[in-house]
Parts: C-alpha cells; structure tokens; sequence
C-alpha cells in the first residue's frame, strides 16, 4: 500500500505525520511517499494535494508533469485527498480571482470556488463542524480557506459554514477547505484511509 501526498509547496510534512499517526491508531501499514516529479504518482493507492498556494501549486504541477498524472489516477478511481489549496485545485471552475491569475485546474471535482472565500491569513480561525461521518464535532482550522459556491448533481455536500461549502466528496474525491493535517485529530485522515485500506 503506497499513499503520495504531493511535496512541490505546503503542508507536507504535516500530512505524512497525521497519515502516519492515523496508519499507527488503526494498526495499518503504508508507505507515504513524497511527490516533487513525474513517474511516482502512478505507483500511488492513494493520493494528497495539501494546501499551499494554489497559484504555484497548479503551475508547478503541470511543469512538473504531474497533473495529467493526478487526473489519470483520478480515473482510474483511486481515492485523492484535497485540503485548502488542493479543494482549489480539483475544481473544474474558479471565480474572479482565479481566472485573473490564470489558474491551472485539475477538473476532477465538478465544483465551482471562490479561492479567498474567509478572507485573508489574519482572517484565520478555528471552529467547530459537523461531519456526516464522524460521531462528535471536528475542530477545523481555516487558514486563508477557499469555499465551494457551486457543486454538479454528483457532488455531495458533507458540511457548509457560512453559506459556503467547505467539505465535499465525489466518487473517490474528497475536499476540505480546511486543514486536518494541523490538529492531533486523525479522524478525518481515518476517513479517507477507509476509503482504500
């Protein structure tokens, strides 16, 4: 079992620690690789696109060779994690902003975004949500958090904060706007290793 977690820009090292304390509470094993470069995303069961910024992100992805990698591994119905800048990234759409930056999309989710939904990084916070998976409230952390102001028929909507969508899941795709990987909380990582082990 192999999970990639995307390593060109952001919260890296953090997503490797939660995966990895997640795999250690459920006594599961896995190999968590690093992804900077081409040729490794196809080797993966499971995949990560953590936050960062979104901008960098989707350019370096598509220097790098790795986007039509993420789409083909997308395809083949693997399950792919996309936190905070990577909720952006799997949009098929974008609002004002990211069409001025010229924005590369991944096209995976059929979603629309609004990159800077909360506000700026000192508009950052932590609140209390309800997943429809987990039994007790989740305490998510925003940093610079997009939303999700549109969502196709296929799009399930798993929770909404102020009027936008800020998890979402289709098919094999999950997509938070906010940041599991920053909390001792593993559920939401629990979550998405069901989805594949």
């Amino acid at each position: 079992m192999r999970i990639g977690v995307i390593a060109i820009q952001g919260d890296i090292s953090e997503h490797v620690d939660a995966l990895a304390r997640a795999l250690e509470e459920r006594g599961s094993s896995a190999d968590i690789v690093t992804i900077k470069h081409k040729g490794i995303v196809p080797g993966c069961d499971a995949l990560v696109l953590p936050g960062g910024e979104s901008t960098t992100l989707g350019r370096l992805l598509i220097r790098e060779g790795i986007a039509d990698e993420i789409r083909q591994m997308h395809l083949a119905g693997k399950p792919i994690l996309g936190t905070c800048a990577g909720l952006i990234l799997l949009a098929r759409e974008g609002d004002e902003q990211v069409k001025k930056t010229n924005q590369h999309l991944l096209g995976i989710m059929d979603t629309k975004v609004n990159r800077n939904a909360f506000g700026r990084q000192r508009e950052s916070f932590e609140t209390g949500i309800d997943l429809p998976f987990l039994d007790l409230p989740y305490n998510a952390v925003f940093i610079r958090a997009p939303g999700i102001v549109e969502c196709g028929k296929d799009v399930t909507i798993l929770t909404q904060l102020d009027g936008m969508v800020v998890a979402a899941e289709q098919g094999n795709v999950l997509a938070l706007a906010f940041h599991p990987e920053l909390t001792l909380d593993t559920r939401v990582h629990q979550y998405f290793l069901d989805k594949f082990i």
